[in-house]
């Protein structure tokens, strides 16, 4: 497929589907240097209808990855920087009062889009914070007992930063269990951050994708199609009792207090399989399983306060029970 055509994403058919959305990573590329891993996280959360959560410290490109993706899949985005003083109704809207018609109308907030980019989540309180979990978990917004279905595609993709405590809202459990999947942004490699002064000596402006050359190469279409080649990906009963017995391992981890629940397991196939389809494949496979471990279930697990202090983390116990769990053959 041509990355320039206007009509980019038209076709359902999924191979095609497959080869536009593989196109992404040298689109995203154009603006974001050296976040392959992130910019298929994201991809595999669209394919699965779910969400993100970005961890990274400031400055690693988090809100320009979101901003290239939906430029290269035609998708409206909005963003939001959270704060203290952030109401759930700067989120989801609100009622409105007209003065010429004496009625109140319903005024959307910017969740009504197909990427939300909920910047610094943990900067605001709970109550804000909980305002996303019905447009994430149902995908509509109830004001004033009438429910509101939000657009299709859609994504939320939240980021934190890892090392700035002060002022911040930790996620609880119940809400980081609804992302499917937690990406780490990494700070660049020596050459990859020579390459971002480079283009910005240039004249790079992260502002103006469009200059970048950043063209849509794939759209709604080709994710339905996408979804529904995914939805075909065979997994067999051994695949199955795999991830059940990773997830049923964290349980039993001295290291935790907090294993993955069934709906972690639920996601690490689904994630498993968007993978397997993503990589030409039309079955899910072992190593599928562990490449989708990592990224799928490290924010739902809890560890102890002692196994913190010794410096144990959720990524280390995950590669753990993964070299402990047999693998099928």
């Amino acid at each position: 497929m041509d990355p320039t055509t206007d009509n980019a994403g038209q076709s359902g058919d999924a191979g095609t589907a497959r080869a536009s959305l593989e196109a992404l990573r040298a689109e995203i590329a154009k603006a974001v240097v050296g976040q392959d891993p992130a910019v298929t996280g994201l991809v595999v959360a669209l394919l699965c209808r779910g969400h993100v959560l970005l961890e990274g410290v400031p400055g690693v490109a988090k809100t320009l990855l979101v901003r290239a993706l939906a430029s290269a899949l035609e998708l409206d985005t909005k963003r939001v920087q959270f704060t203290p003083d952030l109401m759930p109704s700067d989120v989801t809207g609100s009622l409105v009062y007209d003065a010429r018609t004496a009625e109140f109308s319903f005024q959307p907030g910017p969740v009504f889009t197909n990427l939300l980019l909920a910047d610094e989540i943990n900067r605001t309180p709970p109550k804000t914070q909980s305002s996303l979990l019905e447009a994430m978990e149902e995908r509509q917004v109830t004001v004033d007992g009438t429910p509101r279905p939000l657009p299709e595609p859609f994504l939320v993709a939240a980021t934190q930063n890892p090392v700035e405590y002060e002022g911040t809202y930790p996620l609880p459990e119940a809400q980081l269990d609804r992302f499917l999947l937690k990406l780490t942004i990494p700070l660049p490699s020596r050459q990859d951050e020579i390459d971002v002064l480079t283009r910005h000596a240039s004249g790079f402006n992260p502002r103006d994708l469009r200059a970048a050359g950043v063209r849509p190469v794939a759209g709604p279409a080709d994710l339905e199609a996408a979804r529904a080649a995914v939805a075909k990906t065979t997994v067999s009963p051994e695949i199955t009792a795999y991830v059940v017995d990773i997830c049923r391992a964290t349980r039993e981890s001295p290291s935790l207090t907090l294993g993955v629940s069934p709906r972690g397991a639920t996601a690490l196939l689904a994630t498993s399989r968007a993978w397997a389809w993503l990589t030409g494949r039309d079955y899910v496979t072992p190593d599928d399983v562990k490449a989708l471990a990592l990224p799928t279930l490290r924010h739902r697990i809890q560890l102890r306060p002692e196994a913190e202090m010794e410096g144990v983390t959720a990524d280390a116990v995950i590669n753990a029970v993964l070299a402990h769990v047999p693998v099928p053959r």
